[in-house]
């Protein structure tokens, strides 16, 4: 077993700045990947002028230097480095893989010592005062490295899968949302096959048996969120209490219960008008470009009753018109989000209010019909889930792998050349 060693980073690896250069959108002569944030995270968006510019090159490790999210750390690739990332090429002791995995380990450790009273900085210092532990052997941290790296390559997989399945549900929704589904099961022809199927309708063309509803007239219950000062933040208690649903519960299609809060039950009998139970709908009014305003999910049935904050709309469907599922499953159409977008307000961060909601319209087949659009969905939604629950444990079997490994707690077996 070879001997481990610490020393600070500034002796395992040479720093250097990138710097602004001419840029391109297109690949063009005398032009290479322009190694920014986006590229850090595996997207290239530009491309650099490599004249002037700071070249990495396989072996490097590449580390945000500028910005929320600096201490992040990628692989380095053949290519211009931004003026925001920092170049870090190891010396003789270290190699490149090792190192990034190491950093990336002290991700918030950097987070936690940033500098700058505008956009935040790594520390400049970081050489000096952040100390890396390491195999003084060049093969032991290669296989470490290589162990790290296999998991990551299985997370990318799973990954890449996860959003192939995403793919192929976004096209089932579309076809089941404007064609339906037949007393077998199938979906109907399109219109193209059989026009006299279908009728013309303000959403386009659907099923001519469908009726077209607005969520006030299929909602038995729909509130919004109490008034901010009757819950905020100082009103939580530590578990056990009454849950409280957040805008960042609420994303297309699934309820995400990480990081809970509760409030006490005598402050939720307070609030039972804002009252959640199991299957209800749950519609965000506030979003951005990545997480839509509109976006919908159900409350699952697993979960104790809840409230739901300010910014998160609760809906409740007259079980005799609409399925809870089904119209969740809708509000994350196109159909409904166009409608959704002409009534958003706001500037920075767009918005809807109830009475907006109120007059969305929705498409509803006969109950039997929406229970098969249901199932049909929740098989693709299956999949998805598995995967996700794949990667989630790919990522804690890493995690404690880096623990380890990166800490000389386990060794791995070498063979010295």
């Amino acid at each position: 077993m070879s001997e481990w060693l610490t020393l600070p980073l500034g002796s395992l690896a040479n720093f250097q700045k990138g710097r602004k250069v001419e840029t391109s959108e297109h690949p063009r002569e005398g032009f290479a990947p322009y190694l920014g944030a986006s590229a850090i995270s595996g997207v290239i968006e530009e491309y650099g002028d490599t004249r002037i510019g700071v070249m990495s090159a396989p072996g490097d490790v590449l580390m945000l230097w500028d910005g929320e999210r600096s201490g992040l750390v990628g692989k380095a690739q053949a290519g211009v480095i931004s003026s925001t990332v920092a170049r870090l090429s190891p010396k003789t002791d270290a190699i490149g893989e090792y190192l990034y995995y190491v950093l990336d380990s002290k991700f918030e450790w950097i987070q936690g010592r940033r500098t700058g009273t505008g956009v935040p900085h790594v520390p400049k210092d970081l050489a000096r005062i952040l100390s890396i532990t390491y195999p003084k052997s060049k093969n032991e941290q290669r296989r470490i490295a290589e162990i790290l790296s296999t998991l990551d390559a299985a997370i990318d997989q799973t990954e890449a899968l996860i959003a192939k399945h995403q793919q192929i549900k976004a096209g089932l929704m579309h076809d089941l949302f404007t064609r339906g589904v037949t007393a077998d099961g199938k979906l109907r022809p399109t219109r193209e096959q059989a026009p006299d199927l279908y009728k013309e309708s303000p959403l386009g063309w659907i099923p001519k048996e469908w009726s077209l509803k607005t969520i006030s007239a299929i909602a038995d219950s729909l509130v919004d969120g109490p008034f901010g000062s009757n819950l905020k933040s100082e009103h939580y208690v530590a578990e056990p209490g009454v849950r409280v649903v957040r805008l960042q519960n609420i994303q297309e299609g699934y309820y995400n219960d990480r990081d809970p809060v509760f409030v006490s039950q005598r402050h939720a009998d307070y609030l039972m008008r804002n009252g959640v139970n199991p299957g209800d709908v749950l519609i965000a009014a506030l979003g951005d470009e990545s997480y839509p305003v509109g976006r919908a999910c159900c409350y699952p049935p697993e979960l104790p009753p809840a409230i739901n904050k300010a910014d998160c709309f609760r809906l409740r469907c007259h079980p005799e018109g609409a399925i809870n599922t089904y119209v969740m499953h809708f509000l994350n159409t196109a159909a409904a989000r166009n409608q959704i977008k002409r009534f958003e307000q706001g500037v920075t961060r767009r918005r809807t209010n109830l009475g907006n909601l109120r007059r969305v319209i929705a498409a509803l087949p006969s109950l039997d019909e929406q229970k098969c659009i249901i199932q049909r969905l929740a098989v693709a939604g299956e999949q998805i889930s598995t995967g996700e629950l794949q990667v989630e444990k790919l990522r804690q079997q890493k995690h404690g792998l880096m623990h380890d490994l990166l800490t000389g707690r386990v060794r791995v077996p070498i063979t010295e050349q």
